[in-house]
């Protein structure tokens, strides 16, 4: 039974497994922007889509609950963002051109139709 909430008080999402928190997400807000700069899993936990549903529901929340837009900086973040477009409405304008361009280069680098 996971579940992931905002702390705000230490600026980051935490995911709890039966009760233990097992991994967060830090940020930092600035200048109308939220910087996603850290996601981690605690080792023994590793291998069970945790991380993935971390940062599926941190943007859920921030979705509903911050007026910022986002810059993901740590790399899981990115990833994340390049493989799920559902989300890219939650990007910094300026950076959904650049996953735009990235896309449409996987695409054409592995022949996908």
């Amino acid at each position: 039974n996971t579940e992931v909430i905002h702390n705000a008080d230490l600026k980051r999402h935490e995911i709890w497994l039966d009760g233990e928190k097992v991994g967060h997400s830090d940020y930092v807000a600035r200048n109308g922007e939220l910087h996603l700069v850290h996601t981690e899993v605690n080792p023994e936990h590793r291998g069970k889509s945790l991380a993935a549903i971390l940062v599926r529901d941190s943007l859920a929340d921030i979705r509903l609950n911050f007026d910022e837009k986002v810059v993901p900086v740590c790399p899981y973040v990115v990833k994340y963002f390049e493989t799920h477009p559902e989300v890219q409405d939650l990007l910094l304008e300026a950076m959904k051109d650049e996953f735009n361009e990235l896309a449409a280069e996987a695409i054409a680098m592995h022949n996908i139709k």
